[in-house]
């Protein structure tokens, strides 16, 4: 299941196909994260439609990520956008847009696997996840040259802690600075550097009980 594209009910009237939406659409994918939700939060619910089309496939895969169920992802995925949506007017502008929407979401996973009292130990199979490209980073941690190395890197991934595994995904799948992750997080920006720190570590410890060198 890919879980796209995510339907919010809140938002469902804006899918027209009017020749005066598709303008206004195309001149609201030019504008800033924080514009359009300020554009949001004023009542103009197109600006809003470009944010998910930005951002959905990204939480779906984050959400998948943490989770390991795609339908649990696609449920998680959607509601973060609902309560951005219904939230809008408290959003800080003083912030990027998609820390306000991660934080949200990452709370929500977390929410999620609490109350989720049993889980068997799954792993991440890369053919699933379809990660989408994100700048290239020369980290011997997270090298994606060969599919084999990328279903054992997920694998690996998968067997983190949920700590570990967030912050690496957010580092290095969402490419976000410490700290953008530090607000996503609501931890000191000094804890998200020694948290990805021990997060290598303990990736490279599974990958190399494997075999992979990285």
């Amino acid at each position: 299941m890919n879980g796209y594209p995510l339907r919010i009910p809140a938002i469902k009237a804006i899918w027209t196909g009017s020749r005066v939406t598709m303008q206004n659409s195309i001149a609201a994918a030019e504008r800033s994260d924080n514009d359009l939700a300020k554009d949001a939060a004023g009542g103009r619910v197109s600006a809003f439609r470009v944010l998910v089309e930005r951002y959905q496939k990204r939480a779906y895969l984050y959400a998948r990520s943490m989770v390991h169920n795609s339908d649990d992802a696609y449920d998680l995925s959607q509601e973060a956008f609902v309560r951005v949506y219904r939230h809008l007017k408290k959003f800080d502008p003083a912030y990027p847009f998609r820390v306000w929407l991660f934080h949200i979401l990452s709370n929500l996973c977390k929410n999620h696997l609490r109350q989720r009292k049993t889980r068997d130990a799954v792993v991440i199979g890369a053919g699933e996840q379809e990660i989408e490209a994100v700048s290239p980073t020369d980290n011997p941690d997270i090298v994606f040259h060969k599919s084999e190395t990328q279903a054992q890197v997920w694998e690996a991934i998968g067997q983190l802690p949920d700590k570990f595994r967030e912050i690496i995904i957010l580092s290095h799948f969402q490419d976000m600075p410490y700290d953008q992750i530090a607000k996503v997080l609501d931890i000191p920006r000094g804890s998200v550097m020694s948290r990805l720190y021990y997060a290598r570590l303990k990736l490279r410890e599974i990958l190399e009980k494997k075999g992979v060198s990285l």
